[in-house]
């Protein structure tokens, strides 16, 4: 198994408190919860009212400066989860001219900018210094996939599959392959939201979403010149890891009471091929120069060099102010000793079945 560090009240709040009333409204009539888990509903419900005084004020003093116009030109990091995304996300986040999402902004965007000056010193003392569910060092100020912020203003993110782990494949069917209008609003809110958190000075618009691999023709109707980066690994090796980090996701946050991890194996190996599928039917609308691929091998093995050439391939033109940053992230990683990920051995016998060695 993964090494894992005790979930704390602090991980919960980051991983799925201060959802809106309407985001829990919406998410009782897609999915019934286990009553074993009800006092995480009772929690969400708590946190997520006392917020939404709060988010009224917010949107009062922000409303001018939340229409602004965005660059038509973010970078967006793909692929499915499990395949080095969140690792590029770091990297790439270090870059002193990139803005993205980060903990202190997702765990409430609806008052974030608002409540900055403490929501930030808050999170540095008390979250776990590793994520709970995989180990992987991180921070307030660390950034954070923007579907998790999403997921505090809509129930038509890919976390209500989290939420309600025993509904899964019906979840990514309704909100990664299908983009509601509640969606598309909320993703533009949400990416003028990471505009203003990372404060003036910025160069790009950098967005980690592993579920946008399915949203190509979404993104590019937003953001004409939106550029990609696909990390690609294999299959069996992101399914593995994916579905132990689905299990200890529904422990910290679900609703439900998870899946055994043979129907976890089962449903997480359709949802790569649904993702992948997806990602490969939207392809040939990607302009040319708009798009670049990243072996998970490459960028493990030689973390800066992968990133420059990403630079170039997309021609992100803040190198320069760049790369020192990220050779200093890349050599603070480069610490991170994660041990093998391993499956009950049914589970792994089904996984192997299904996808072979490969």
């Amino acid at each position: 198994m993964l090494p894992r560090s005790p979930a704390t009240v602090s991980d919960f709040i980051v991983a799925g408190a201060f959802p809106r009333p309407s985001v829990l409204i919406s998410g009782l009539q897609h999915g019934r919860p286990s009553l074993s888990q009800l006092h995480k509903l009772l929690a969400l419900t708590c946190t997520g009212l006392a917020a939404e005084p709060l988010s009224w004020l917010q949107q009062l003093i922000y409303s001018q400066r939340l229409q602004q116009q965005l660059p038509d030109d973010p970078v967006v990091v793909i692929g499915h989860w499990r395949s080095g995304t969140t690792y590029l996300h770091q990297l790439m986040g270090s870059d002193p001219c990139a803005a993205t999402a980060s903990n202190s902004l997702t765990v409430a965007p609806q008052v974030a900018l608002l409540l900055k000056p403490l929501l930030q010193p808050l999170l540095h003392r008390t979250m776990t210094p590793i994520r709970p569910i995989d180990a992987v060092p991180w921070g307030a100020d660390d950034p954070q996939e923007d579907e998790v912020g999403l997921s505090r203003l809509t129930m038509d993110s890919h976390m209500a599959g989290i939420a309600f782990p025993r509904d899964y494949l019906h979840h990514l069917r309704r909100t990664v392959l299908r983009a509601t209008p509640a969606y598309e609003r909320a993703l533009v809110m949400f990416c003028r939201l990471t505009w203003l958190h990372a404060g003036p000075g910025k160069h790009h618009l950098l967005i980690k979403n592993p579920a946008h691999s399915a949203r190509v023709p979404l993104l590019l109707r937003l953001f004409p010149r939106c550029r990609f980066i696909l990390l690609k690994r294999r299959p069996i090796d992101a399914v593995r890891s994916l579905v132990l980090v689905k299990q200890r996701l529904a422990s910290l946050v679900g609703l439900q009471d998870p899946p055994d991890q043979i129907t976890q194996v089962e449903e997480t190996v359709a949802a790569h091929r649904l993702l992948m599928e997806a990602f490969e039917a939207s392809r040939q609308l990607i302009p040319a120069g708009q798009l670049t691929e990243v072996a998970f091998d490459d960028l493990r093995d030689a973390p800066v060099a992968t990133v420059e050439r990403i630079y170039s391939d997309l021609a992100i033109d803040s190198w320069a102010q760049a790369q020192a940053p990220i050779a200093r992230r890349a050599a603070q990683s480069s610490r991170y000793r994660p041990l093998p990920v391993t499956l009950e051995p049914a589970a792994e016998q089904r996984l192997i079945t299904l996808l072979g060695h490969g």
